[in-house]
């Protein structure tokens, strides 16, 4: 079994550094974009033959090294009661927002196999038809990101809903927050029942908090998370977009990688982190409309500051652009292979 990327998640000794890309890079795909003329996207999350589709199409043509699950950190929020339109073009917008104590009484904790099996058998599907053994990641946003497109009806500039909500009633947010982190507890551990092999955090937005605010509103329901999960023996990733003020409190969480975004670089985040912890990334997903040779560079430079981590898994630091040329991406992944081997020079 190719378990490169799993060993690299527990900081073992590996003869290369993974790679893989940030979630949904299959959208930008011309393969994606056909599937998406005779089907809405969530259609595809909900249809498992079509979402293994699309999860395998980046595998098969980029030669990454593990596979993420297709499909939508909305797709929880659905199942705990919240109207959604999911608008590709304009983002989703939530038609009963979460603003006071009856909307979120009237929120529930889901059964993921009840309420989201597409998602457990989109899992299966992709576990008996990945090939060469690449292993599946699992996901769900964090509580604080999950919390924020529920508050603010959709995606936000300022996030001033959600702020309010927390500095003005807490006695509202913090109910919300519990409920909300019992339900990502209960669907990560169902995606790991079903056969992911690895569950990464999206907390997308927690980068708009101050390092006291992701204290006190957000690290202690992605930490309780990641306590229940812990024990089914599967590494948890934690991701936040706008993180480099925040890495020693991520680390507090207890995730065994902390995955980064392109505003730091890796030499000094492992000096922030320690060496006792896996990082993953983090290249700036613009850098892809480089020329191939500038990648490599790119990808060397990344390399060589990222030597000394104790694991390190090869990413972007954010999704992939629609506009990015394939032909880069695969000239990306190429990189990363070459460079990472145990070569004098990186040794």
């Amino acid at each position: 079994m190719n378990d490169i990327f799993l060993k690299a998640c527990r900081r073992e000794k590996v003869p290369y550094t993974p790679v893989w890309i940030m979630r949904q890079a299959g959208r930008y795909m011309k393969e994606y974009r056909d599937i998406r003329e005779k089907y809405s996207f969530i259609s595809l999350c909900k249809t498992p033959d079509l979402a293994a589709e699309v999860t395998l199409t980046p595998v098969k043509k980029l030669d990454v090294d593990a596979a993420i699950l297709f499909s939508d950190i909305l797709i929880l929020a659905e199942a705990m009661g919240l109207d959604i339109v999911f608008n590709e073009k304009d983002g989703p917008q939530i038609k009963n927002p979460v603003r006071d104590n009856s909307s979120v009484d009237a929120l529930f904790v889901p059964d993921p196999e009840d309420k989201v099996p597409f998602v457990m058998e989109t899992i299966r599907i992709l576990r008996k038809n990945l090939e060469r053994g690449i292993p599946l990641i699992g996901f769900s946003g964090a509580p604080f990101t999950l919390a924020s497109y529920m508050v603010e009806g959709g995606t936000s500039r300022n996030f001033t809903i959600i702020k309010r909500m927390m500095y003005q009633n807490p006695s509202l947010y913090h109910p919300l927050l519990d409920k909300i982190t019992k339900s990502i507890s209960l669907y990560v551990s169902a995606q790991i029942k079903a056969g992911a092999q690895a569950i990464q955090l999206f907390d997308t937005w927690a980068g708009i908090l101050s390092p006291e605010d992701y204290r006190d509103f957000a690290l202690p329901y992605t930490k309780a998370i990641i306590e229940e999960v812990k024990g089914k023996g599967v590494p948890i990733i934690l991701y936040i977009n706008g993180s480099s003020g925040l890495l020693e409190l991520m680390k507090e969480s207890g995730s065994d990688v902390i995955s980064l975004d392109w505003r730091i670089d890796l030499d000094k985040a492992i000096n922030i982190l320690g060496k006792d912890i896996a990082i993953q990334g983090n290249l700036d997903p613009c850098a892809l409309f480089l020329p191939p040779d500038k990648i490599e560079k790119r990808v060397k430079d990344m390399l060589e500051k990222a030597k000394d981590a104790t694991g390190h898994i090869f990413n972007l630091g954010h999704g992939i652009l629609p506009e990015t040329s394939v032909e880069n991406v695969i000239a990306m992944v190429e990189a990363v292979h070459k460079f990472s081997k145990r070569s004098p020079e990186l040794a």
